[in-house]
């Protein structure tokens, strides 16, 4: 993990564009696409490998926007935060088991984490310690420090003193400047998180399988719309 604790090729993961995709660029928000790959290979152990974060961000700017981009489209600032320039985009990814979550930002930063409900109690207790919490940290704790980290220029090295805010639906301010964090559950004990420097809107969106259409969700989910 790139975060606090540390192949599919494109071709196959593109599927149709969503009926009415958005327009990248039109006014500051942020579209989150969440989607299900459910033909991933194992490795020699069972575990699922994981598509590469670049064709992830790829087959979404198909679903989502409709554009037919390259791995040469993408770069990367001294942050290692993702960017599409020529269209005026800031990217995020993550991928949890059989899921993903691409996160687009025009006119903000912004950073987006999958965690599920595994058991990592030792994580846990040193992740509540660096935020000040009178016990282990949370799942969605975890997910919304990731998201952070992705979205601003903090690091696992730089994070000691952030403090993250009561729980609450939509922005939070997270103590670290412009930086702020919003949560949810998406469904099969999954958290999402999202990180950006503005409280700009957000639009979901979900995809069941690589030859799925995107639809518009009302509420971030890893299930059926």
């Amino acid at each position: 993990m790139s975060g606090l604790l540390t192949l599919l090729p494109p071709a196959a993961l593109r599927g149709p564009v969503a009926e009415g995709p958005g327009d990248p660029g039109e006014g500051a928000g942020v579209d989150c696409l969440l989607s299900r790959h459910p033909g991933l290979p194992r490795d020699r152990t069972g575990n699922r490998l994981s598509p590469s974060g670049r064709s992830l961000i790829i087959d979404a700017a198909h679903s989502v926007y409709g554009l037919r981009i390259t791995g040469r489209d993408l770069t990367r600032d001294g942050h290692r935060r993702w960017r599409l320039p020529g269209h005026g985009l800031t990217v995020s990814v993550a991928h949890c088991a059989e899921f993903g979550a691409v996160a687009f930002g025009a006119g903000t930063e912004v950073g987006v984490d999958l965690q599920d409900e595994r058991d990592r109690p030792g994580a846990m207790r040193w992740l509540g310690d660096l935020l000040g919490l009178p016990g282990p940290a949370a799942i969605r704790d975890f997910a919304e420090c990731e998201a952070l980290i992705k979205a601003s220029h903090l690091t696992k090295e730089t994070f000691q003193g952030v403090r993250l805010p009561s729980w609450r639906p939509g922005w939070r301010p997270s103590g670290t400047g412009a930086y702020l964090v919003r949560s949810a559950p998406a469904g099969r004990a999954t958290h999402l998180a999202l990180a950006a420097d503005a409280a700009v809107p957000v639009r979901w969106w979900w995809r069941p399988a690589a030859g799925a259409a995107a639809t518009r969700t009302d509420v971030p989910t890893l299930e059926p719309a």
